[in-house]
């Protein structure tokens, strides 16, 4: 008997990430590093899902999309390296695996492997919501491009904007307790957000699109223009700021 779905997705993540890190050990070259893990880390994906789930689609970053995905039933939706930027610089740790199931409308699997930490996060064994805390609202952003509308939020809640890498290591920042909330709006794709929203969703955070409504996975446009994940008791004040804001 094969292995359950979110079982095959913690493995899966794990493969890669084991994978990326012995890249990491002998590739040198910072450019040829990146470019070797984005290969290597889809190979591995690739493979295994052909192995293992013949007849699902996949969709992923680094294969062409093929439309067929759009009549399937069951479509994986993969980033093989998120970060490959911080992936390429030695000492960072916030790069990370993402492998999402979607099926008639909803993930109903997924794992993020964070390799460079040991740590791999899936919906075969979630994490429950870090206990509540005292202090200032900690919000990851991207350490690149930090949204507006984070910082309107950091102000407007004397909240601390808390800069690292992959989409994957700031969700399960949020995850863990390390950040209170995960705010994107500068736009990603599907495959960036499906993974850990599916994880943190099973560990019962709170995940939409800034405007409070739901987030939509296999369209035939993969772009997503925002993101937010949090705690769920701070949902409603987060999104009544950032709707105030946009009023």
């Amino acid at each position: 008997m094969d292995e359950m779905d979110s079982a095959l997705a913690r493995r899966l993540a794990d493969a890669a990430g084991t994978v990326l890190l012995e890249l990491r050990r002998t590739v040198r070259d910072r450019d040829a590093l990146r470019a070797a893990g984005d290969r290597r880390a889809q190979e591995v994906l690739d493979r295994e899902l052909r192995a293992h789930r013949p007849a699902d689609a996949v969709l992923s970053e680094e294969a062409p999309d093929d439309p067929a995905r759009l009549s399937a039933e069951r479509v994986w939706i993969v980033d093989p390296l998120d970060g490959t930027r911080e992936f390429g610089e030695p000492d960072r740790t916030d790069w990370a695996v993402h492998v999402a199931l979607w099926r008639a409308g909803k993930l109903i699997a997924g794992a993020v492997a964070l390799p460079a930490l040991g740590h791999t996060y899936a919906t075969d064994g979630p994490v429950p919501p870090p206990p509540a805390r005292t202090g200032r609202v900690r919000i990851a952003v991207s350490r690149t491009r930090p949204p507006e509308a984070a910082s309107h939020l950091a102000s407007t809640m004397d909240a601390e904007l808390v800069p690292m890498g992959s989409a994957g290591a700031k969700t399960m920042a949020v995850v863990r307790g390390e950040a209170d909330l995960y705010l994107h709006s500068g736009g990603q794709y599907e495959w960036d957000s499906a993974a850990p929203v599916a994880v943190a969703m099973a560990a019962g955070l709170h995940a939409s699109r800034l405007d409070g409504g739901a987030l939509a996975y296999n369209s035939p446009d993969p772009y997503l223009p925002d993101l937010l994940v949090c705690r769920p008791e701070l949902a409603d004040t987060v999104l009544g700021h950032l709707n105030g804001r946009a009023a």
